[in-house]
């Protein structure tokens, strides 16, 4: 493919900067009808909402599995401007179930944005002051190719759609970013599976990542991790509705199982405390009722408006592609190896109630990548908030947060102030 300065990359963007306080998605793309990389088209597309890049067959993304997907979409939403020397794009990986509308409404859900309090004018990743992108991970089912997407035959994937992983979503990423024509990204950042995307990100393109942020996040999915994934897939595939993953033929969804499996993920959310509170409430007012969603409610499965938003086999193969995470493994199990030699900055973020990714993960990270040489901080902030805690209102994290992307943008020569050229 075409580094950024080939003259087949078309350039896609309005580089002049946007009004103060201006997130709106996407302001860029005036003019653009196609992105040529590598000789191949890419086209952009404009449905309900959701803006993708279409790469055709000859663009095909290489599996880890050795297979190759084509064609491929990946939807993406973009906020601020990139700058002349296009040195201040961010590239946010989203969560499990999350989306790429990070700063800005979902269109078809209405969902508000997942992060405001950090992408946004003014806030830690300033989008008056960074190009910032963020997309819908492979296999997920907002628009990128996942299992509810038309296979060539005009049919769902469903469970066609061969296996993913990590560093398939990653490598997907750089197929966009590089049709984008950016050759170096300032930042990854991400939460969660997002931030097991970072890490990847700055182990394989180690020269193409200036900085990266791992928050609520591990190098290796845990056991734990591993078995309530696998109870929400059972819940899933016990669904009637799910018809063998078929579902989408016959006009039905797995609406229970689904529900069961969004239950589970938003337990794993919660604090230790928090769970123990809500499950004596309940026992209390002699009532099974939960809603992870509202601090107020007690334990009652719930999750009919995740399961319209989000594809369950999208939760099958994107929590199969977690539960296979692990970073060392293809560095002889040591895991500093996977960021040997590299010279990206590094900030490691965890909250000390999260049961889910618990601090221990992050100085797992923090250890090797000083073992690694790599400039790196480590940070536990002390949260009653479990692992959503960086979606929730965290001074300390944010301020953290801020500090450690200024000191980065000192270091890339970006203006503190803001701003395109």
């Amino acid at each position: 493919m075409p580094r950024a300065n080939d003259p087949r990359a078309a350039r896609v963007f309005n580089s002049s900067r946007p009004p103060q306080g201006d997130i709106s998605p996407a302001t860029q793309f005036i003019r653009c009808q196609m992105i040529h990389a590598g000789g191949a088209a890419a086209k952009l597309q404009a449905a309900g909402g959701v803006r993708s890049l279409a790469f055709d067959a000859s663009t095909p993304l290489q599996l880890s599995s050795g297979e190759a997907l084509s064609p491929l979409n990946i939807a993406f939403e973009t906020y601020g401007a990139l700058n002349a020397e296009r040195s201040n794009a961010v590239l946010v990986c989203h969560s499990l179930t999350g989306d790429q509308f990070v700063a800005s409404p979902n269109p078809i859900t209405g969902k508000p944005a997942w992060w405001p309090r950090i992408v946004g004018p003014g806030r830690p990743i300033d989008t008056n002051r960074f190009f910032v992108i963020c997309s819908n991970a492979l296999g997920g089912s907002m628009g990128t190719t996942g299992p509810g997407s038309l296979a060539p035959d005009g049919q769902p994937y469903s469970l066609r759609l061969p296996a993913v992983t990590m560093a398939d979503a990653v490598r997907a990423q750089a197929m966009l970013v590089e049709a984008l024509g950016i050759e170096s990204l300032f930042l990854v950042i991400g939460p969660g599976m997002g931030g097991m995307q970072a890490l990847n990100w700055a182990s394989a393109y180690p020269k193409r990542v200036f900085a990266c942020v791992t928050v609520a996040a591990a190098a290796k999915q845990s056991a734990q991790n591993i078995a309530l994934a696998e109870l929400g897939r059972q819940a899933i595939m016990a669904d009637p509705d799910w018809r063998n993953g078929a579902y989408l033929q016959h006009g039905v969804r797995p609406t229970k199982g689904g529900s069961v499996a969004r239950t589970a993920a938003q337990l794993a959310g919660l604090s230790a405390q928090d769970v123990r509170t809500r499950f004596e409430g309940a026992r209390t007012k002699e009532r099974f009722a939960f809603n992870a969603d509202n601090a107020n409610d007690t334990l009652r499965p719930q999750g009919a408006g995740f399961v319209d938003r989000f594809d369950a086999n999208s939760y099958l193969y994107l929590s199969r592609a977690m539960d296979g995470f692990d970073l060392a493994a293809d560095f002889g199990g040591r895991l500093a190896n996977a960021f040997q030699g590299g010279a990206t900055r590094h900030g490691v973020f965890s909250f000390s109630s999260d049961w889910r990714y618990p601090p221990d993960d992050g100085r797992e990270i923090a250890r090797a990548l000083a073992a690694a040489g790599a400039e790196a901080s480590f940070l536990e902030i002390t949260s009653a908030r479990g692992h959503d805690a960086y979606m929730d209102h965290e001074p300390a994290f944010e301020a953290a947060l801020t500090g450690f992307i200024d000191s980065a943008a000192t270091a890339r020569g970006l203006a503190l102030n803001g701003g395109g050229a």
